[in-house]
């Protein structure tokens, strides 16, 4: 019997999820986190969006309820909120992060994996995030030493999410 090979098994188990993706409007599940988004959003029964930019996935078929997923492979569940543009003044950036960046989304949903599962995660609401990020983002902002990426970014720790979610697995 002629048995394939981990290298080619692994090949063919690729190209089947990228043409399982394709069929389903689900993009590259190998770009950053998004194999990991399509997984959180199939468990939680939620519909993937077919763009990079903006929501992760919706909760609703109508996809008028975006959401927004974090994910880790780390020890302890954590969120990380990267890359976030920066805007002229507080006030604007404020909005921004209202409006646009973080409570847009009603919930966000983190989910922490260790060997290509879920073993836990959380919801929490975007004011919820909004009330964590947003001290921590604006005393950034407010730093004098310009950064080469001016861009903000923070962590939001395992006990916040902890106390401020709700446990899903």
């Amino acid at each position: 019997m002629d048995e394939k090979t981990d290298k080619e098994r692994f090949s063919e188990l690729y190209q089947e999820m990228y043409k399982i993706c394709n069929k389903n409007n689900w993009g590259d599940p190998f770009s950053y986190a998004r194999g990991k988004e399509i997984y959180m959003a199939n468990k939680l029964g939620h519909f993937i969006s077919s763009k990079f930019a903006g929501a992760d996935a919706y909760e609703d078929k109508e996809m008028k309820v975006p959401v927004e997923y974090k994910s880790t492979i780390q020890k302890n569940i954590s969120a990380t909120y990267n890359g976030i543009s920066l805007q002229d003044t507080w006030e604007e950036q404020d909005k921004y992060l209202k409006e646009e960046k973080i409570c847009k989304y009603k919930n966000h949903y983190f989910a922490r994996f260790e060997n290509g599962k879920i073993i836990e995660m959380y919801k929490m609401t975007g004011e919820k995030v909004y009330e964590y990020l947003m001290p921590r983002l604006k005393k950034l902002y407010e730093k004098e030493k310009k950064r080469k990426d001016p861009r903000l970014g923070t962590n939001i720790s395992k006990k916040y999410i902890v106390n401020n979610s709700i446990k899903l697995v």
